[in-house]
């Protein structure tokens, strides 16, 4: 996957593409698997970087959703549940199954949520992972050392998916282009071209060197996650906000705040929110929050409040409580969730739709939003049907189903810092080989090694030291004080491959620096 060939790819394309996709997070990217998978010839643009915003923002967690079933929402429980199967099935390299505790307090807890857990299994059919079951107490502290004891009765253990979502984007983009497509990230959106009233093509400019293109397509998707409103008003400036952004925010925790390979799962909080505590690559994450928010941001923050509600409940649950200097990185993000009638003058996003919605205005553009990562294929299938639908190239069945994500392979060590590559991990090890100086870490407290960054630069289009340190390797979110010690290191191994000058690379730094600098809590 190279960028300039792409570029190229793109200046020489004659007539119209059938679908031109606006939005390179999962929902656009998903999209763009879905079409030209199908045949259809395909152009997505993203004005930062893929997954630059929610989509590499989760709780990392590939999920039917628990609390949607206590909501009653189980038509959307089952098409996530369903959805994750198909993911765990497609892309191993990136989705595992990871257990989940739910401990009881109180002694009527155990059974009310065993039942709920059962059905969750029911509902998930032969697409299911690991069956739910009841755990004493000695059983709960055996599993999870350091979870809070006092008052425990026992608890219940049940599987959901745990995934990379970052890494999941870039996999996705490249298997779309693998099957044709022409993905570009750094390339923004700057307006919409028009006939008659009517929606013919997109207006794009690369911001790395200027470039203007003009894309006719027969079919323009609007998949921008939070920003929709934003293309939306391109369309039509009166058009009503359909958008009510909710940020959520993660600490990341070293792993002795929760040793072993289980998570916990907190139902219900103080306010009524799902906690999570869940090990990934090393650390600990703890999430998520759900706050209402009125200013949308690439780079969202997280606000005091926030922090101390997870640093509280952390506290709480576990033995260890932690302290503002034990916090790794700490991460936010905005959902977009779809704005619904209120009835009584008001609403918390709480309550706001996690259904996607897809909307055709009058030009014929088409909007997709909502949703979440564990449903991203079905929204991108969806979609997909309606373009096919509005612009008149045919239709043609959709294949994700049973399709392979980029790099799966089977036949891996959980343990290997280069499973999430998958079948791309032979190319990064021939990469240390050829030059035994790479296969060195970029940061002692990091497992991303040199090749890796050639890799990411070579072959995963990444484009600055923040592609490389935030998505790529996500060793923002693993240790921001290390990744910010590693930015000098991984820009001069970029500034080879790309040519960039000392000037050049000396902004990089910098720009990754201050922006390193939101992500640790200040104690």
């Amino acid at each position: 996957m190279n960028r300039e060939h792409l570029l190229s790819q793109l200046s020489a394309h004659t007539g119209p593409f059938d679908i031109a996709i606006i939005g390179g997070g999962a929902t656009g990217l998903g999209a763009a698997v879905d079409a030209a998978s199908r045949g259809h010839t395909v152009v997505l643009i993203e004005q930062s970087d893929f997954a630059k915003g929610t989509s590499s923002r989760s709780t990392k967690l590939v999920h039917g959703g628990v609390r949607y079933l206590k909501q009653g929402n189980v038509s959307l429980v089952l098409e996530a549940l369903r959805e994750r199967g198909l993911l765990v099935r497609n892309a191993p390299h990136l989705v595992h199954s990871l257990p989940f505790v739910i401990p009881s307090y109180h002694w009527w807890e155990g059974p009310f949520y065993g039942i709920g857990m059962k059905l969750y299994d029911t509902l998930a059919g032969q697409l299911g992972l690991q069956p739910s079951r009841y755990l004493s107490r000695e059983e709960m502290i055996a599993l999870l050392p350091t979870l809070e004891t006092d008052g425990l009765t026992g608890g219940v253990v049940y599987h959901d998916g745990q995934f990379d979502d970052a890494r999941l984007a870039v996999h996705l983009a490249r298997t779309a282009v693998d099957h044709g497509a022409i993905v570009l990230n750094h390339t923004r959106c700057s307006g919409l071209m028009k006939e008659n009233g009517h929606i013919i093509g997109v207006k794009a400019e690369c911001m790395e060197g200027g470039r203007q293109f003009e894309i006719r397509a027969k079919c323009v998707i609007n998949a921008t996650g939070v920003f929709v409103d934003s293309v939306r008003h391109m369309d039509d400036p009166q058009a009503e906000t359909i958008v009510a952004p909710s940020q959520g925010v993660h600490l990341v925790l070293p792993r002795e705040f929760l040793p072993g390979d289980s998570a916990i799962m907190i139902p219900k909080t103080d306010d009524g929110r799902v906690l999570f505590a869940v090990p990934w690559h090393g650390r600990v994450i703890i999430g998520t929050t759900d706050t209402p928010v009125h200013h949308i941001s690439l780079e969202p923050r997280a606000l005091p409040d926030e922090i101390a509600f997870l640093m509280q409940h952390a506290a709480r649950y576990l033995t260890r409580h932690p302290h503002p200097s034990d916090v790794l990185s700490i991460y936010a993000g905005l959902r977009p969730l779809v704005k619904m009638k209120e009835k009584d003058g008001h609403s918390t996003t709480a309550a706001l739709s996690r259904d996607h919605t897809i909307l055709i205005a009058d030009s014929g553009l088409i909007t997709i939003t909502g949703g979440k990562w564990t449903t991203y294929r079905r929204m991108a299938e969806d979609v997909i049907d309606h373009a096919e639908m509005l612009g008149g190239f045919g239709m043609r069945h959709c294949i994700t189903q049973n399709l392979m994500i980029h790099g799966s392979a089977t036949v891996l060590d959980p343990h290997d810092p280069l499973a999430v590559y998958g079948s791309d991990a032979a190319q990064i090890r021939a990469l240390a080989a050829h030059e035994p100086e790479w296969a060195g870490k970029v940061h002692p407290r990091l497992d991303v090694t040199c090749a890796e960054v050639i890799f990411h630069t070579r072959h995963e289009m990444a484009r600055t030291v923040e592609d490389v340190l935030a998505r790529r390797s996500r060793s923002l979110l693993f240790d921001a004080q290390a990744s910010m010690s590693a930015a000098p290191r991984v820009a001069a191994l970029m500034a080879t491959e790309l040519h960039w000058t000392p000037q050049k690379t000396s902004h990089e730094v910098d720009h990754f620096q201050k922006l390193a600098i939101g992500y640790i809590l200040e104690g």
